[in-house]
């Protein structure tokens, strides 16, 4: 009797204990922690280098006479009324620096402007023979060419394609040498200045991953730069600085000379790389 009175004393026991361990609070997991992926923008100010490849292929000098015997070298083909100056390279250096502004975060719209300068160091010489041996030289050059422009285009996360357009700026160089049959120099002129016009185009601009090997070449990382993407682009502009009357003068006497009307437009391709600084 005594042992199935402790017997059962031991099961109310047990089977209270188990009721009493059910009644407790159960220890979960905790919930995952979750980290938002950060969605790449284009907003933010950005600088950076690059080089070009210019090709003029339809800059012209057109000459007219300013006196009847002038007008008549002209008309008879002893001066051209018209000569062609074509010039192309590669540009040594340029830099770009703006402003991007993404409407939506991922894809969406993006504009901004930048501002770009080429040393394009560009420089040309045409000479004309004409029919009574007299000898006419035109030489035209483009120091430097510069495009401040706006942009305005749709940004496929780290991809984006743009047009652009806005203002030409530059310093071109002019001249005008007549020489006679026998060398000398009969008519001279000049022109030497800051000139203004217009530009458009487009291109495509790709904001390398933070674990591309291409980030290795950059070189701001090694000078202590604090950014936040290295974008590199492809872009083709067309730009026009106009024209300008170039007055070609005796260099004696006071018969009146020649004008020379020059034009400077062309196409540039670019390729570079740019710093992008904010935005995430």
């Amino acid at each position: 009797m005594m042992k199935k009175l402790l017997l059962a004393t031991a099961a109310t026991a047990l089977v209270t204990t188990a009721a009493s361990a059910a009644d407790l609070p159960r220890r979960a997991a905790p919930p995952p922690i979750f980290t938002p992926v950060p969605v790449f923008t284009w907003t933010g100010f950005y600088g950076g280098l690059e080089t070009s490849y210019t090709l003029t292929d339809s800059q012209r000098v057109n000459t007219i006479g300013l006196a009847p015997a002038t007008a008549s070298a002209i008309a008879t083909g002893a001066r051209p009324s018209q000569v062609r100056i074509s010039d192309d390279g590669f540009a040594n250096i340029g830099g770009t620096a703006g402003f991007n502004y993404q409407f939506t975060p991922g894809s969406g719209f993006v504009v901004g402007i930048a501002n770009s300068i080429d040393w394009t160091d560009l420089a040309k010489s045409r000479y004309y023979i004409g029919n009574t041996g007299a000898i006419s030289a035109f030489r035209q050059s483009t120091d430097w060419l510069g495009t401040l422009v706006g942009r305005v285009g749709y940004a496929f996360d780290r991809v984006m394609v743009y047009g652009l357009g806005g203002l030409a700026y530059g310093n071109v160089s002019y001249n005008a040498n007549f020489f006679s049959r026998a060398g000398a120099l009969n008519f001279a002129g000049r022109y030497d200045d800051f000139d203004t016009g217009y530009a458009y185009g487009g291109g495509i601009e790709f904001a390398l991953p933070t674990d591309s090997f291409l980030n290795t070449f950059a070189v701001g990382r090694y000078l202590g730069i604090k950014y936040d993407a290295l974008t590199v682009k492809a872009e083709y502009v067309h730009y026009d600085l106009g024209s300008r009357n170039v007055l070609v003068g005796p260099i004696a006497g006071a018969n009146a000379g020649y004008v020379s009307r020059f034009r400077t437009d062309g196409d540039i391709i670019r390729a570079g790389f740019n710093y992008k600084f904010g935005g995430y």
